[in-house]
């Protein structure tokens, strides 16, 4: 019962949030690691940056035109969305309910699929 408790309250403090640009709310900051591409995916509390292997920027999304930023609980867990207008990318992100990780998909303007894991670092 306080799954649902939760999961209801979370819906309900982040249903409301729409912006131009990103503001994280209740989502973990911090660094996840995409090992395919051997890039790290930096969470601020206002911003998202993927950095090479060497901590420099590889892309900041500062700045950029980032449309339908969406925060919102689902049966998966806490899942975060955005589409970024310079990219030409959709992003969806979910930090699951019982582990460090978040599940990342990317969908592009040209079909391209792109799924994975990205453990905590």
């Amino acid at each position: 019962m306080k799954k649902y408790l939760l999961i209801l309250i979370l819906f309900i403090s982040t249903s409301f949030i729409y912006a131009e640009g990103i503001n994280l709310g209740d989502f973990p900051i911090g660094k996840w690691l995409d090992s395919n591409w051997d890039a790290t995916w930096e969470f601020e509390t206002d911003n998202i940056r993927i950095l090479d292997s060497n901590g420099g920027v590889f892309y900041d999304f500062n700045g950029k035109t980032i449309k339908d930023f969406k925060l919102s609980p689902s049966t998966r867990g806490l899942k975060l969305s955005f589409s970024c207008e310079e990219t030409g990318k959709d992003y969806e992100f979910v930090k699951g309910l019982t582990n460090l990780d978040l599940e990342m998909t990317i969908d592009t303007d040209t079909g391209n699929h792109y799924e994975v894991t990205l453990p905590k670092k």
